[in-house]
């Protein structure tokens, strides 16, 4: 029965809904962008090319910010005539954009501007507008995005999510029912809690479950410490935090299916999603502009421009992610190009007592071998120290602090202290992303 919903959800109920009623272009948008995949990357190159074209004209005839700032450098109008001349303008960070936010504005935008804000590492808010059809295609990219791994909107689909606090009203209730969507709560689910949130997932047995990365490996565990086997879905897409491989293989074998990652901000909804080849993540390149700068070949600061979104175009944004570059062309056929992986903040980057930088991969896979904590969080407030916070799990004792303490004495040399500290629980930022490490001092260049 739900199959059957599924396919006359699809093909009669959505459009009908999306396109007919809503007249919106997210259907449209989608078949366009499905076509666009299966362009050589040369053509998708080219595609791009023409689209950041129009914008950047755009940005020189109506949005203040831009004009002034190229001609602050010397840049005329007509300058930008590649991407290698693109790549050479200033990156855009959140500072300038608070500092200069009604100037980023068009003067006379040709369509309504909405607003959302970020929450931002640093828990301050950026209010960013974006329009109507930039809304509607960031929706098709993401419904392209999932559906490589069989995520494909109407499917039976469980979301282990963030929900405000008063719950969801009537409508999203009734639009979650349309969709076959539910969506259990992960900022409320606890060691306690598990086996209630294990039998709601049971009871709505998903075809595809889509989570922030901690509460479904913090569940994966769980189900494995308890012996239990749970429903199995055909496939879970993690987001909003970076997905190592020593998890992956956790939920992997508590689930029994293939776990895929994908990535993406809230400035611009999905950039980047693994297909059933892996190997790296398949960028929106027909939707963004996505650079790695600074990198050298490593791990880089992410720098995105949408191509789509005349609202308020933020040329060259920094969202303060870092990525591995990607290469070659994948067994799937797609055009897009790909990303290594993604591999967390920026200040992710502790550093140790003598001065050596200190990447969060590294102490990822410090902890990926150690029994009995449940959640982890490694913070820095001082050159010589981390504080070391940990959530225990089944079996933790002085033995697992002794083992941690082992793994990360490598990476942080005997002059860091390592400083441990027991708590119930580590929260997710507002996003639903949980930070492994943060470094506090280095926005203050003590590092």
């Amino acid at each position: 029965m739900s199959r059957l919903y599924e396919s006359m959800f699809r093909s009669v109920l959505y459009p009908a809904y999306e396109s007919g009623l809503m007249r919106r272009g997210t259907l449209r948008y989608l078949r366009e962008y499905e076509d666009n995949q299966w362009l050589s990357a040369d053509e998708i190159l080219a595609m791009q090319w023409r689209k950041l074209e129009a914008l950047l004209d755009y940005c020189w005839e109506h949005v203040p910010y831009y004009r002034g700032r190229w001609r602050e450098l010397g840049i005329e109008r007509g300058d930008i005539r590649c991407m290698e001349d693109y790549a050479s303008l200033p990156v855009l960070g959140k500072d300038e954009i608070r500092a200069h936010a009604d100037d980023f504005l068009p003067r006379r935008p040709a369509q309504a501007i909405l607003f959302k804000a970020t929450s931002g590492s640093t828990g301050e808010p950026l209010r960013v507008g974006f329009t109507r059809e930039s809304y509607e295609r960031r929706i098709a990219v993401m419904y392209r995005g999932y559906g490589w791994s069989g995520g494909h909107h109407g499917r039976r689909t469980l979301y282990l999510w963030g929900q405000p606090a008063g719950g969801m009203g009537w409508k999203e209730r009734m639009y979650q029912a349309a969709f076959q969507r539910r969506t259990l709560n992960a900022f409320t689910m606890t060691t306690e809690r598990m086996p209630e949130y294990a039998d709601a997932f049971d009871r709505f047995q998903p075809r595809v479950v889509v989570s922030y990365v901690a509460p479904i490996v913090r569940m994966a565990r769980w189900l494995l410490d308890q012996g239990r086997v749970p429903h199995r879905p055909e496939v879970i897409l993690s987001a909003a935090e970076a997905l190592h491989e020593g998890e992956r293989a956790v939920v992997e074998q508590a689930f029994g299916c293939p776990v895929q990652n994908t990535y993406g901000c809230r400035e611009f909804m999905l950039i980047a999603a693994e297909c059933p080849h892996r190997g790296g993540l398949h960028v929106n390149a027909d939707h963004l502009v996505v650079e790695l700068a600074g990198g050298n070949g490593g791990a880089a600061d992410l720098v995105v421009t949408d191509l789509h979104n005349y609202g308020m175009p933020l040329l060259r944004y920094a969202n303060g992610d870092m990525a591995r570059p990607g290469g070659g062309s994948c067994a799937c056929g797609r055009g897009l190009p790909k990303i290594a992986s993604v591999e967390g903040r920026k200040l992710d980057v502790l550093q140790s007592a003598d001065g050596r930088q200190v990447f969060g991969e590294h102490i990822v896979y410090a902890f990926l071998g150690t029994s009995g904590v449940d959640q982890w969080q490694v913070v820095q407030d001082a050159p010589d120290a981390w504080d070391v916070y940990l959530v225990p799990g089944s079996g933790f004792g002085q033995e697992s602090i002794d083992r941690i303490a082992s793994a990360l004495r490598p990476a942080c040399g005997e002059g860091t202290a390592l400083r441990f500290h027991v708590r119930e629980a580590i929260a997710l930022t507002p996003a639903g992303k949980r930070r492994p490490t943060i470094n506090n001092i280095a926005a203050g260049g003590t590092g």
